[in-house]
Parts: structure tokens; sequence; C-alpha cells
């Protein structure tokens, strides 16, 4: 492909909250849109399995995953939108990889270093219920993006760390066996917002702060209602900085409303007036879209034929590709 390949990946645990919308399917969506690049978006309903051993989860989340960037306007005339799984040419390639791997690499991966640091703090063998899909996930993370060759990857800073091991055994690979990969880049924006929850802290499930994209209205009102603010009466003035009612506005408000709170804030706005007005804003940008969730959600066959028509797309490319990788590693007919 001539344009630059940029590749995001959304793992299929869990439902879709507002903190995910602001910081990774808002700005993806709208790239998805750009005709200067070819963006690729899977549902990893693998990497699921590492964290998540309920299949009724799995399964629903990755029909919710996929209804929400549907029904937010993710264009699947540009953009490849497959699951993971449905892409078999993604697990061979994983196995591929794996023997060109360094062991030592996967050793010092962050999330395989944490456990064994909590087991050890525990008193428990270094290893003690560490499974392989753990240990070696980014040689998956490293399939996904390599078998498209994919030149860009957005992903957090958290994140980074995969993209080098990813490069280092696209090197290595290439070194064995010829050039077949390039050297996939990590994009992280420090612009993308991190949304905080309900109590301040960063939005997540591990929280429990969540504020779930899809509430009904008088759901997501309560929800925001119980924002944690402070004691200030009204026609007190409040503080912007350190507000998480305000930092929630904000990802939703254009430059003149954002001033505008900001300015309320000052002149002591009843933080229930604020709240109220955080919901109406938010629920302005999400209705319509959660219309169309709704209907998607209720019919999953249609939801089914887009990820078919979307591995279709993505197998044009696979298929050669591990085509191309089988001969180069000598697997092929003996005629």
């Amino acid at each position: 492909m001539s344009k630059r390949t940029v590749l995001t990946g959304i793992t299929t645990t869990g439902t879709p909250h507002l903190g995910n919308y602001v910081g990774a399917i808002k700005p993806a969506i709208e790239a998805s849109h750009s005709t200067d690049v070819q963006s690729c978006y899977f549902l990893a309903d693998y990497h699921a399995l590492i964290k998540c051993r309920d299949p009724e989860v799995v399964h629903r989340s990755t029909l919710e995953i996929a209804a929400t960037w549907l029904a937010l306007g993710l264009d699947t005339d540009r953009a490849i939108f497959y699951r993971q799984s449905d892409i078999p040419e993604i697990s061979e390639l994983t196995w591929l990889l794996t023997c060109v791997t360094a062991k030592g690499l996967m050793n010092r991966a962050h999330a395989y270093k944490a456990a064994v640091q909590e087991n050890l703090e525990k008193g428990e063998d270094a290893d003690f219920a560490i499974a392989m899909g753990l240990f070696s996930y980014p040689i998956l993370m490293a399939a996904d993006i390599l078998m498209f060759n994919a030149n860009d990857v957005p992903v957090g800073r958290d994140q980074v760390q995969h993209l080098e091991m990813a490069r280092d055994i696209a090197q290595r690979f290439n070194h064995f066996f010829g050039d077949h990969f390039v050297m996939p880049e990590a994009v992280v924006d420090d612009n993308v917002a991190v949304l905080p929850g309900q109590d301040g802290r960063k939005m997540s499930k591990s929280y429990n702060n969540t504020i779930p994209l899809w509430l009904p209205e008088k759901k997501l009102r309560k929800s925001i209602m119980k924002i944690v603010t402070n004691s200030l009466e009204p026609g007190e003035p409040k503080q912007t900085e350190g507000s998480a009612l305000f930092a929630i506005y904000s990802a939703f408000a254009n430059p003149e409303q954002r001033q505008a709170m900001k300015q309320a804030f000052a002149d002591g706005i009843a933080w229930g007036a604020a709240k109220q007005e955080c919901f109406e804003l938010i629920n302005s940008e999400l209705a319509s879209a959660r219309s169309a969730y709704e209907e998607l959600i209720s019919e999953p066959s249609r939801i089914e034929t887009r990820l078919q028509e979307g591995a279709e797309r993505a197998r044009e490319i696979t298929v050669p590709f591990m085509q191309e990788l089988r001969q180069a590693v000598g697997i092929r007919r003996l005629l």
C-alpha cells in the first residue's frame, strides 16, 4: 500500500465509557475520514483472553465495542474494520515471530515484570499463576502491527515499550529472512485527553469510577450528578484546576463554551447547575449516536456483516503477505 498505514486495536473486555470515547474513539474516528492514510481498526478479541476467562463478557464486549465504533461514524468504506480472530494469518505470524523472539526480551515486558513483582511481594514463586498469554502477548501485538506493515500506531505512553519490542522482533526476522517488515513508529499524542472519573482519579474500570458511554438519558444525568465536588456554596468562586467536573465538561466543550464555564466557576456557579450544564452538553453530543447504537445492538447481524466485509478486505492484504513470509522461512511446496 502506498499510503501510510495507521493501526489501532481495541481490546474486547468491558463496556466503553466516556474516557474511552474522548481519549481514543473520537480522535480515531475523525482520523478514519482522512484520505491521506490507510486506517486499520480491529477488535482485539485474542488479547481479551489474556485477562478475561468469561466467554460471555468477551462476546458481549465485542458486540458493544463494534456497535460503538459504527454508531459514532467510523468510515468503514475508507478504514478497514475487522475482528482479530477473523484473520488466521495473524495467529500464524505470531508463531513465526515467536520462533525468532529472544526470551530475554519478553522477560523485560512491563506487565510480566509487574506480575512477577506482585508474586514476590506475596511470598509466592516468581511465575506463580502467570500464563504464557501474559508472558508472550507482546509477540501477538507485534504480529497485529507487522501483518499490515503499519507505519504509525497511536498508543498511550504505557504502550510505547510494546512498539519498541515490535521493532526489535521485526529487525530480528528481517535479519534472518530478508526485508519483509517496515519499522512501526509509536504515535503518542500528549494532547489526547485523559478523562477523570466521578471521584477525580483517571476514569478506569479498575477504579470503578467510570461513566458508561451509552447510559440512557436519565441514568447519564444521575451519573454526572455523582461527580465529586467540594463544599463551596453557590456564589462562592470555584477553581477549575483540579476539578473533575470542569475537566469532563471541557472534553466535550468548544473553546467558547469552555471559556464561559470557566467564567461561571469564577462567578460562583452552583455545583448542581454546573453538573446540569455538563449533562446537557454531553447528552446533546451523544443523543443521535445513542439511538444508532441501540439500533445496532438490537441487530447483531448488521454488525457481523460489516465485520465480515472488513475481514475480507483485511485478508486481501494478509493472505498474500503470509504466503510471502512462508516462502521466506522455507515453508513451501516441494515442487
